[in-house]
């Protein structure tokens, strides 16, 4: 897992390039990233994109401040639950109940506050990190503040290695 305190820092830049060199070396690979929606210069949220090339919104910058009962908020972004869920769900579904017989590298960029909202999906990263067949690819934030607690518990893994960027 990559991880890093601050954004823009580069992790999904590092994580697309070596899913590059690994697609590029016959290896089989899959997963998602998440990439910044920019309108007029301005970040106006975070899409997730799928390595098999979907994409859909994640989130995006609210204009108004009062907060439905089903809406997922980080800051100024309205997390779009079912978007992600749809997106990323079956892929994940689909590297936990492939084939045994080949390694296989999934790649979940990122885990953090808006993911998390997702317990399917919270889920799915379990099963895929428990997953025997599975080499996972992945970005966490460093805690500012409140811990995470899957972000934590993946930290905390004696199979995982974590590479601080900067």
């Amino acid at each position: 897992f990559v991880s890093s305190l601050f954004l823009g820092v580069g992790k999904t830049t590092l994580i697309q390039k070596v899913t590059q060199a690994l697609k590029s070396s016959g290896i089989p690979i899959d997963g998602f990233y998440t990439e910044e929606v920019r309108e007029g210069g301005r970040r106006t949220g975070f899409d997730v994109v799928t390595l098999s090339g979907k994409r859909g919104p994640l989130s995006r910058v609210s204009s108004d401040s009062s907060t439905s009962r089903h809406e997922y908020r980080v800051g100024q972004y309205v997390v779009d639950l079912v978007s992600f869920e749809q997106l990323v769900l079956p892929m994940l579904r689909n590297v936990n109940h492939g084939s045994g017989a080949e390694k296989k590298i999934c790649v979940i960029d990122e885990i953090g506050k808006m993911e998390l909202f997702s317990q399917a999906f919270i889920q799915a990263v379990r099963q895929t990190l428990t997953g025997s067949g599975t080499v996972v690819l992945g970005t966490i934030p460093i805690p500012k503040g409140k811990p995470l607690d899957l972000v934590e518990e993946i930290r905390s893994r004696k199979d995982v290695k974590v590479f601080n960027v900067s």
